[in-house]
């Protein structure tokens, strides 16, 4: 089953919807100039283990990236998926990153 990850900037989070356009998960955000903080990842239970929080996590850091937005991830599940994809550093503000 695939995901499409849309943008609902009258609610401030994107969601990711099933081919039948039920919600499947949300990740909130507050967005100031360039810089956005991705405040919360949620999957609906009935969607956990397939990859929804994932798909999220990369379509959002995606999406910033595209529009040259600064990243603060304070939401925990997207802090910890940035910690697996360095790919993303470049656009993470710095102060949020945990300490080794």
């Amino acid at each position: 089953m695939g995901f499409t990850v849309v943008d609902v900037p009258e609610r401030e989070r994107f969601e990711a919807r099933d081919e039948a356009g039920a919600t499947a998960g949300v990740v909130t955000y507050q967005l100031t100039g360039t810089i956005i903080a991705y405040t919360h990842t949620e999957v609906a239970p009935e969607f956990e283990g397939r990859g929804v929080g994932s798909t999220l996590a990369r379509a959002v850091m995606d999406h910033a990236r595209a529009n040259r937005r600064t990243v603060v991830p304070i939401c925990p599940f997207l802090s910890g998926w940035l910690e697996k994809h360095p790919e993303y550093d470049g656009i993470v503000a710095r102060s949020t990153r945990k300490l080794k």
